[in-house]
């Protein structure tokens, strides 16, 4: 009898030690891998600008070999960058234009120089699904954000991932990749915990990750079928990869669920779970229409009337002018669009949006794009002497400098930041 007692109580000590070793255990894998700490807790006062980083060498080293072919509607200056490539398409004056490559680290680098010298906030690294899909195996698309994580923290820039759900399929595919490639950012590319200064964005206090393409109409997945609201899930209470702020990309019309939103109401519960919501605006304003910031304004009042109801944070997208001839000749060959169809006006739409925007009442902007040339709505350096071809055609800078977007970007940045008085007057830069 006395022998069963001990015995009990020797199963009994190995029972807890057991129970203590799997606690231990589990406390240990469930320890947030996330930096504590960052030099931006928070989105408010901000001005962050989207980032492709999508224009990459062939192995050939000739970029955009076939004027024919092309799908860009800008050009970018290109004086200041280390590695340049030659491209198909010829200046005026017979020379070969250059273009550069995103992957190379020296391209990377002067474009976060730029930010820094300009006071641009940082940026948002879009991944596309296609992407997150190979997750490690996306090589070059890795060594970009890798090198764009290195280059944030040593211009001291904000930077956070965008995961942009272009790509994913109409049936039989869900966001489970997403939870996967964000291990892999978090575990392999240490995104929230960068070597050097930590300057991946929070906000209220945890890292921001934002999800672009939901509402749609044009899309071919179903919001209700891609399991969004289980990454959202995981994204905010994960013990190891959780504790995140969520942003979500919409359409401008989210809160009202028409014209460019599908009419789900579904959207709305994604949206109320979420941090932030992303209205997306480009080519839903033009100064072609009279007095259409009364409406831009009017819509960003409504907007932010129903986030304050629900307790979402709220940021309007702004975009200096939108084209797409290029791309139109192959997209919508029966209706080719006009080169510069949204026109920039030398930076005067720019700054409409942005005043507009900041005089309702507007904490923090997100900016369509930083390099985004296909679509002519990149704010990085541009070329006032673009390619001369038989069928490509670009916008230029109206004779404006080719930093003329950076500045006012950074203008932006001084009123949120309370350095500078807004004023609906464009800046024009002739005493900087």
């Amino acid at each position: 009898m006395m022998g069963n007692k001990r015995l009990s109580a020797a199963c009994r000590n190995v029972w807890c030690s057991a129970v203590l070793f799997l606690l231990v255990v589990h406390g240990s894998q469930g320890q947030s891998k996330h930096q504590k700490g960052t030099m931006y807790e928070t989105y408010r006062g901000l001005v962050m600008a989207g980032y492709q980083g999508w224009f990459r060498v062939p192995e050939d080293g000739v970029m955009y070999p076939d004027e024919a072919k092309i799908r860009i509607d800008m050009w970018p200056e290109t004086e200041e960058y280390e590695k340049t490539y030659p491209t198909g398409l010829k200046h005026a004056d017979g020379s070969t234009a250059r273009f550069f490559n995103s992957a190379d680290k020296s391209t990377i680098d002067l474009h976060f120089q730029w930010m820094k010298d300009y006071g641009v906030d940082g940026v948002f690294m879009q991944r596309f699904f296609n992407t997150a899909r190979q997750s490690a195996n996306a090589k070059t698309a890795n060594t970009i954000i890798t090198n764009a994580l290195e280059a944030a923290s040593a211009t001291e820039r904000a930077i956070a991932v965008m995961y942009d759900l272009s790509g994913l399929k109409a049936s039989g595919e869900d966001c489970s990749a997403l939870i996967e490639d964000w291990k892999f950012l978090v575990d392999s590319l240490k995104v929230t915990a960068q070597e050097g200064k930590q300057t991946y964005l929070f906000h209220a206090g945890k890292p921001l990750v934002a999800i672009w393409g939901l509402g749609f109409p044009d899309r071919p997945y179903d919001i209700r079928d891609i399991g969004i609201a289980r990454f959202i899930e995981f994204l905010k209470n994960d013990p190891v990869y959780g504790g995140c702020s969520i942003m979500l990309g919409v359409p401008t019309f989210w809160r009202t669920l028409e014209a460019d939103c599908l009419p789900d109401p579904y959207l709305h519960e994604l949206i109320k779970s979420a941090d932030i919501v992303l209205p997306w605006m480009v080519q839903r304003f033009s100064p072609l229409l009279h007095n259409d910031m009364d409406r831009y304004r009017d819509l960003i009042l409504g907007d932010l009337t129903w986030c304050a109801r629900y307790g979402v944070d709220y940021v309007p997208s702004v975009y200096p002018g939108f084209s797409w001839h290029n791309l139109s000749r192959f997209e919508f060959p029966d209706d080719i669009k006009p080169v510069g169809s949204i026109p920039r006006q030398g930076g005067r739409f720019y700054w409409q949006q942005i005043s507009t925007a900041l005089s309702a009442g507007v904490g923090m902007l997100y900016v369509a794009m930083f390099d985004e040339v296909n679509e002519g709505t990149a704010i990085f350096k541009g070329s006032n002497n673009p390619p001369k071809g038989n069928t490509s055609q670009f916008i230029d800078m109206d004779g404006k400098p080719s930093d003329h977007y950076l500045f006012l970007t950074g203008e932006a940045a001084k009123v949120l930041r309370g350095e500078k008085e807004l004023s609906f007057l464009m800046p024009d830069g002739t005493n900087r």
